[in-house]
């Protein structure tokens, strides 16, 4: 399933039941680590009855100390690349696999807007990870458009539907 537009709250709803459906097929407990998106991916996910059974937990790490302290991303990493690169959201899904102890685990840190940009990093940048416990982490860079809800919006649906790949690849 592509995304193609600015998703919508039943949208949202569908990739999460799909995500929940894939992640009990593979009797594994799911993780968040989110930084842009607020909490927004545990919502969708925890919005379902039942989701007990197969989400763990998940933590908001706006502020680089959570990011190191709460999800491991060492410092350095954070200085040399940014809070919005590569090497942290790949750092951020690690930690969240250690930190609960789940099977397999998202990650996103991004620039929301409508201020926070840079040449460099311009709003609607977002890097999104995923890793499985018995895997390679894989991180993909997205460049959204719109609003600040619009790019948070984008990260979710994102975020699920790459969970989706990284359980049935």
């Amino acid at each position: 399933m592509e995304l193609s537009s600015v998703p919508t709250d039943a949208e949202l709803m569908a990739w999460a039941t799909q995500v929940a459906s894939d992640v009990q097929r593979e009797r594994l407990m799911l993780a968040t680590a989110e930084s842009c998106t607020g909490g927004w991916i545990a919502k969708a996910l925890t919005d379902l009855a039942g989701s007990s059974a197969w989400f763990e937990g998940g933590i908001v790490s706006y502020s680089n100390e959570v990011k190191a302290t709460l999800l491991g991303v060492r410092q350095e990493t954070l200085e040399r690349f940014g809070a919005v690169s590569e090497e942290t959201v790949l750092e951020m899904v690690s930690g969240a696999l250690e930190r609960f102890g789940a099977g397999v685990a998202v990650a996103v840190t991004g620039i929301a807007g409508p201020t926070g940009g840079s040449p460099e990093k311009p709003v609607g940048t977002v890097w999104v990870g995923w890793k499985r416990r018995d895997g390679q982490a894989r991180a993909k860079l997205f460049q959204f458009a719109g609003d600040r809800e619009a790019v948070r919006r984008q990260t979710v649906a994102e975020a699920l539907i790459g969970v989706r790949e990284t359980l049935t690849s």
